[in-house]
């Protein structure tokens, strides 16, 4: 019947002693997407510039990650929302995905080898392993999109409303975990640390290590979390096949609740932001030593990983600021439920006599996150002036600030939007009878008298206030975390293609420092005195930081 709502079996649950282990493995897959996102950041532009793929190409390369963002979370969010799996509705689509990740970067690692086998001349081997590194490239972005948009929907599936923000910060911290993480290792001469065992280059032995970390993550927080499992979709999903899928995409999309709008909007003009920052940073510090710093005619065997080496270092300090920012920020600042007077915080014991004080002078979250949009903007319009590794490395790590706020700030608010939309579709005129679980004190089964055959899991504890017995159903999580990432994914084309106007007219050609098989005549000329093309890019993104700023300070008048 068209009203009917969806029916669950089980309960979310999640292993551990303590709230802080369980929110860890809750967000633990996030460890290893991060490591992975940033061995492809740190090294495949250099590795595909060191192919000989001119610089304005090398940025068409990144549109996979947009694209993929387009086609697979709102498809996959869409997909398993509706799976009736036993293994649940997220965990199915995080292992498979994670598997083929796996797969296609150890692929991304041995492309030159795989290319050897097929043609031995050296101008048509180039050829066939930079279309090769570029296709698995593809690959690694689709797969792990859906491993990304599956993860996020867990959190707001398995967390209710009072602890949505706490949920987003843990995923947060697994963020600048992973970034930290990725960064370190990145630091390290692997080939001296491991010899060849893992492979014969710093990039070989990355994607051995990142496609390992993946596979451990996403099995943790599988093993770890118990999902409820979908028994009977509600009445307006109940029928269609994959036409459904794409029609209940558009339906949402152009029929957004206006606080979920608010927050696409500030999304898409940050994005724009930070995808030159995060994409092309490390070469921009590594192309600054090798324009500015570098002694004489010196050179690497390894350039590529010398300069993934130089910049994740930079990255490191940047992991560090991040992580430190994230586990501080929660505490510090207001959150949105606690505004409105319905969320005690209960900090550690340790800090608990400080809570006082610094509630009486705590910023709302919504303030915070419009200041992290001035912090990034004001470090990137200085980004054309750096002549200095030192200058570089102090303009990244000051961004870790803004990307801690940008890591969870917007996953808030969706999760309280998304929690009071599912809430809010119980019918008004119902009542609510509770009754309690004999084997699980912190939940209950809601039975909707209109509707006997509707059951509605609650879970709260029972010292919570009671406007945090909200349930968190996040029935269409995957859908709105899916559109969510259509305005992450939108501006990063405008920024794949202002990049590539910015490099064809600043640096036509191949690059100089790193496409050394090429005949000269293909590079562009050295130059220390005209502008970087990256930092060009990243003066631009500051531009539309601001504009971001304002779109959040629009915010406070829809929540």
């Amino acid at each position: 019947m068209p009203g009917k709502l969806a029916s669950w079996t089980g309960q979310p649950s999640i292993k551990g002693s303590s709230e802080s282990m369980r929110m860890a493995l809750l967000t633990f897959t996030i460890v290893g997407i991060t490591f992975t996102w940033s061995t492809e950041m740190t090294y495949c532009t250099p590795y595909l510039l060191q192919l000989g793929l001119p610089k304005s190409q090398t940025s068409l390369v990144w549109v996979a990650g947009p694209l993929s963002g387009i086609l697979m979370q709102p498809v996959v969010g869409a997909i398993s929302d509706r799976s009736k799996s036993r293994w649940g509705r997220r965990r199915p689509f995080m292992l498979g995905g994670a598997m083929i990740v796996a797969i296609c970067m150890i692929f991304l690692g041995w492309t030159a080898e795989i290319a050897g086998l097929f043609t031995q001349d050296p101008s048509t081997r180039r050829t066939v392993t930079i279309v090769l590194a570029v296709l698995s490239i593809y690959a690694v972005d689709f797969a792990i999109n859906a491993v990304q948009s599956t993860s996020r929907s867990l959190i707001i599936d398995t967390l209710p409303i009072s602890k949505q923000q706490l949920g987003s910060a843990w995923a947060s911290r697994m963020v600048a975990i992973g970034n930290l993480i990725g960064y370190g290792v990145g630091t390290l001469d692997l080939v001296k640390v491991f010899g060849k065992t893992l492979g014969d280059t710093q990039f070989k032995q990355l994607c051995v290590i990142s496609a390992t970390a993946l596979l451990a993550s996403v099995s943790i927080t599988s093993y770890a979390v118990q999902e409820r499992i979908l028994v009977t979709e509600s009445g307006q999903n109940q029928r269609g096949g994959v036409l459904k899928v794409f029609s209940q995409i558009k339906k949402t999309a152009t029929h957004l609740p206006r606080g979920i709008q608010a927050i696409c909007w500030v999304q898409f003009w940050s994005w724009i932001g930070w995808f030159p920052f995060l994409f092309y940073s490390t070469t921009w510090i590594g192309e600054t030593y090798l324009r500015y710093e570098m002694q004489g005619d010196v050179q690497s065997k390894d350039t590529v990983g010398e300069i993934g080496r130089i910049g994740s270092f930079s990255l490191v300090i940047f992991s560090l600021i991040s992580l430190a920012s994230s586990v501080i920020l929660p505490w510090v600042v207001q959150a949105p439920e606690q505004e409105k007077g319905t969320f005690t915080p209960r900090p550690p014991p340790r800090i608990a006599h400080i809570l006082p004080i610094i509630v009486r002078y705590k910023p709302a979250l919504l303030t915070a996150w419009t200041a992290s949009h001035f912090i990034f903007a004001g470090s990137m319009l200085l980004a054309p002036f750096v002549r200095s590794v030192r200058f570089a490395s102090i303009i990244v790590a000051t961004c870790g600030i803004p990307w801690a706020l940008q890591s969870f700030a917007p996953y808030t608010f969706m999760g309280i939007q998304i929690n009071r939309i599912s809430n809010s579709s119980t019918p008004s005129g119902g009542q609510l009878y509770r009754r309690r679980l004999s084997d699980a004190s912190d939940t209950t089964l809601e039975l909707n008298v209109l509707d006997p055959d509707a059951l509605h899991l609650n879970h709260h504890n029972d010292d919570d206030d009671a406007a945090e017995m909200s349930t968190s159903t996040g029935e269409l999580a995957g859908v709105y975390l899916g559109i969510l990432n259509l305005f992450v994914t939108l501006p990063q084309f405008v920024g794949t293609l202002m990049a590539s106007v910015i490099f064809a007219i600043l640096e036509p050609g191949k690059s100089p420092e790193l496409a050394k098989e090429v005949h000269p005549d293909e590079q562009h000329r050295p130059t220390t005195t005209g502008p970087n093309a990256i930092a060009v890019c990243l003066f631009i993104g500051a531009l539309s930081a601001l504009g971001a700023a304002y779109a959040t300070t629009r915010l406070r008048y829809v929540f």
